[in-house]
């Protein structure tokens, strides 16, 4: 591909091993059947078995957009990523994951509001929540995060963000290292923000972001402990730390003492009740508006 030719947008996805079909089709349609067409799809075999190869190639003979890259080895999401940095064209970096779905419109919402917003240097979006049963919530993200935005947890949905591609120019982007081990995209919007680039959340639900009970089991101890470290070092960078910082040190700590079963019914009881009580609300709002009218 020339230089005429590149595409305004480039989507980044790795995968390893994933072995739900349904998933990853959903994931990979999604993109492909965006409302956008200027776009390359570089997707990263991050060492998978050779059933899911021969899948991926499936995909890159149906749609001449697909980039694929194959690894012999497994290599990690932050080695992944950069991979397909390196190699795309694009103006834009859009992220995505093998279980996710994006809405048909996700590209060109995020590729109008980037043209019109040059002190934006990345956005993510709103999201529902899904898992094999549907949507089971709703996750809203703060509009413009503060470095304060960053205490309790990503105030990015991280497969939901479209970057700049000039920012990778000149500086580092993901950090492949033990230390940041499943909070990359943590690290890394942490480390812009730091460094003065503005994030931005359109708000409007763009995503359907996968969260269910295999999930919350991917989030070991181990990882949790690394996850306190990074913050420790990034709170202390971003003069967070003091007074209520290092409270959220170690948050993680604690919500690895909860089993991951237990964390992801209690938030799925909790957006249940939420949607009962924005229906009661309706219902009261109809009825007042009713009887005002009488």
């Amino acid at each position: 591909m020339d230089e005429r030719s590149a595409p305004k947008v480039s989507v980044i996805m790795s995968i390893y091993n994933q072995w739900n079909s349904e998933y990853l089709d959903q994931a990979i349609m999604s993109i492909l059947n965006q409302t956008f067409g200027d776009f390359e799809f570089i997707i990263y075999d991050d060492g998978s078995d050779p059933l899911i190869c021969r899948l991926l190639e499936k995909y890159k003979q149906l749609d001449n957009r697909v980039v694929l890259i194959h690894s012999a080895e497994n290599c990690g999401l932050a080695y992944s990523l950069n991979t397909c940095i390196n190699v795309a064209k694009g103006k834009y970096l859009a992220r995505m994951d093998d279980d996710d779905i994006s809405d048909p419109e996700r590209l060109a919402v995020q590729y109008k509001y980037m043209e019109e917003h040059p002190e934006i240097a990345y956005a993510g979006c709103n999201a529902r929540l899904i898992d094999a049963e549907g949507v089971w919530g709703h996750r809203v993200m703060p509009e413009f995060p503060l470095k304060h935005s960053f205490l309790r947890y990503s105030p990015f949905i991280h497969p939901s963000v479209m970057i700049r591609r000039s920012i990778f120019d000149t500086q580092e982007a993901y950090r492949h290292s033990k230390d940041t081990w499943r909070c990359e995209d943590y690290e890394l919007f942490m480390r812009l923000m730091r460094l003065g680039y503005r994030g931005a959340n359109i708000q409007q639900e763009l995503f359907g972001y996968r969260e269910d009970a295999a999930s919350y089991r991917k989030r070991k101890f181990r990882y949790r402990m690394d996850e306190m470290k990074l913050r420790y070092r990034n709170f202390k960078e971003l003069d967070m730390l003091y007074p209520a910082g290092w409270l959220y040190v170690i948050r993680p700590l604690a919500a690895a003492a909860v089993p991951s079963g237990l964390t992801y019914m209690a938030k799925k009881l909790y957006h249940r009740q939420s949607r009962v009580r924005e229906k009661n609300r309706e219902e009261v709002l109809a009825v007042s508006g009713t009887a005002s009218s009488v």
